[in-house]
């Protein structure tokens, strides 16, 4: 991976511990079924699909069956939601996509008022902390995946680090092995050349050799003639 590219990676982590640190709650009312009713919401800057799973999961394992999804709206009576009342509530919950994330609200209903910051404070406190606990913890998930792949990214860029200096050193010896085979090359074109020389002498030697043996059949032929003349003198 380039170093740009981790650089980005790491940045965009950091970013997302920036979101992990910021879970505001605010009163939102909203109408559930054409019926408009008061309730929290938490918007989380992670995408919605994500988010929502995750929310109908939890509520899944704390509520189990008595969790109704319609449309997108959860909905759970008599439920018991220890931090928020010791006794059965019920709760109108609805996951939505913004510009900036998804939202998460929920309705609850506490059978003698609904939640409110103003007529309810104490419960309206253990809820924000509900729902900001539900985004911490979204956040840390997506934060731990973003450091993973920052590790995953740092390995390879490591690796790839290693490679690169193999590379370097494979090259080193390439160029010792050129060098090695020049000075070969060297040595072959000076034994060549002196080969070359002495094929040289040994043409001159010959062309004296040819003389000599031309100078020699000359001289037989000579002593040739003088035998023959000599021969012919017998009477």
């Amino acid at each position: 991976m380039k170093k740009g590219v981790l650089l980005s990676l790491l940045i965009f982590v950091l970013t997302a511990t920036g979101y992990a640190q910021k879970s505001p709650v605010d009163e939102t009312d909203m109408a559930i079924k054409g019926i408009p009713r008061k309730g929290q919401r938490v918007t989380i800057q992670l995408d919605s699909k994500r988010v929502d799973e995750s929310w109908k999961k939890q509520l899944d394992t704390q509520f189990g069956s008595k969790v109704k999804a319609d449309k997108g709206v959860y909905q759970m009576d008599g439920v018991v939601i220890e931090d928020i009342s010791k006794t059965p509530v019920r709760v109108i919950s609805k996951v939505d996509a913004t510009p900036t994330g998804t939202s998460v609200w929920w309705s609850v209903d506490l059978g003698n008022a609904y939640l409110s910051k103003d007529a309810t404070p104490v419960q309206w406190k253990a809820s924000e902390k509900y729902l900001k606990d539900f985004a911490r913890m979204l956040y840390r998930e997506d934060l731990a995946v973003q450091v993973a792949e920052a590790e995953k990214a740092l390995v390879s860029t490591q690796n790839n680090h290693i490679a690169v200096i193999q590379k370097s050193e494979s090259i080193k010896k390439d160029i010792e092995k050129n060098k090695l085979k020049k000075v070969e090359i060297q040595q072959q074109l000076a034994q060549n050349a002196a080969e070359l020389l002495q094929y040289n002498n040994m043409v001159d030697m010959n062309l004296k050799e040819q003389e000599a043996a031309r100078a020699d059949i000359v001289n037989m032929r000579v002593a040739l003639e003088a035998v023959k003349e000599r021969m012919n003198k017998i009477e």
